[in-house]
């Protein structure tokens, strides 16, 4: 079973910046499609970000702002978040999809972490 842990949460004011981070283990060398996902209170699961090999997905809200990267042995994955909004406030998840198109559809990943919390205000 994949394992995914997250850190790098906080809370910072609006403009501020964040970097999350994603340790990955438990899985074989393949391509795996790794998204961030967040949730804030009340509200749905929302797909923030997506990325398999050297191809990247973001949500329009986020374009411009925020940027996934893996490190090159693909056992961490990053999302820095810049010009950061209270509406970013939620509960950000890092998600793995072993196979299938790497869509910011939170129903389609396999593999969760436990979250970590930003809070902007």
């Amino acid at each position: 079973d994949v394992q995914l842990v997250e850190s790098g949460g906080g809370s910072v004011q609006a403009g501020g910046t964040l970097k999350l981070s994603c340790q990955a283990s438990g899985y074989t060398y393949e391509s795996w499609c790794m998204g961030w996902f967040r949730q804030a209170p009340g509200k749905e699961p929302e797909g923030v970000a997506a990325q398999r090999d050297a191809a990247t997905y973001y949500a329009d809200s986020v374009k411009g702002r925020f940027t996934i990267s893996q490190d090159n042995a693909k056992s961490n994955l990053y999302l820095q978040m810049n010009s950061l909004k209270p509406e970013d406030t939620a509960t950000y998840y890092c998600a793995a999809r072993r196979r299938g198109s790497c869509l910011l559809d939170w129903t389609l990943y396999e593999n969760w972490g436990q979250g970590t919390q930003v809070t902007v205000s």
